[in-house]
């Protein structure tokens, strides 16, 4: 009996230590990932340039945006290299439809606004991005990264909310446009983030046009927001 009672206070001991060793192993794991993995969240709004002078966008041109990078440390220094994958939408508000042929794209105005109401009318580009960036972290918790992205763009379309221009009725008009030519595949450019703890404001700017070139306005687009970087 003593034999027995004694095996099974060893086997219990060992289970013990064998589950506290787990959970050590575990909690390094989870502090060497928090280390290495950045995710981040966040909102933006686009400044268009080049956009025809018929056509008038909205100020404010919300957009969200989400990512997960990987980070290099670049020994015990500050500094470091992260490189990732991340999703971006666009979104371009304003008084226009697109319209598309297989050789040419353009912004076409509604119309008299007095005319037709329209709740409103954007342009939607979702992008598959892959961000690379340097960057510089102090003790103080203060974060810079600058940068470079390149975005794939995933199936874009317009919408409408508002009346029927079609007939220049007051009916209720809903629509959702898919087939927009001539749009780039690729969207690159320089990044530049500064912050402090989760809190970082951020920009981008497209180097490319919207439009492939001589299919469409020459449209460019700066982003600016901020982002919540909790790990």
């Amino acid at each position: 009996m003593k034999r027995n009672h004694l095996t099974g206070s060893l086997t219990v001991f060992l289970l013990l230590f064998i589950f506290s060793s787990l959970d050590g192993s575990a909690q390094i794991v989870n502090e060497v990932a928090k280390k290495r993995v950045t995710i981040g969240v966040g909102m933006f709004t686009d400044i268009f340039f080049n956009v025809p002078e018929d056509i008038d966008t909205r100020a404010i041109n919300q957009g969200f945006q989400t990512f997960a990078m990987y980070n290099v440390p670049f020994g015990k220094s500050n500094f470091g290299f992260a490189v990732g994958l991340g999703f971006r939408a666009q979104n371009m508000y304003g008084d226009f439809l697109v319209k598309s042929t297989p050789d040419s794209s353009w912004l076409e105005k509604i119309g008299d606004t007095s005319a037709v109401n329209y709740q409103r009318s954007k342009l939607i580009l979702p992008y598959l991005e892959l961000p690379l960036e340097f960057r510089f972290k102090s003790k103080s918790k203060i974060a810079v990264g600058i940068g470079f992205k390149v975005a794939y763009l995933l199936p874009a379309h317009s919408k409408y909310v508002g009346d029927n221009y079609t007939t220049g009725t007051s009916e209720k008009y809903r629509v959702k446009y898919r087939e927009i030519k001539n749009l780039e595949q690729f969207s690159y450019g320089p990044t530049l983030r500064i912050g402090y703890r989760w809190f970082h404001a951020s920009a981008y700017y497209s180097i490319n046009k919207m439009f492939t070139k001589g299919n469409g306005p020459e449209i460019t687009s700066l982003s600016i927001g901020f982002l919540l970087m909790p790990f």
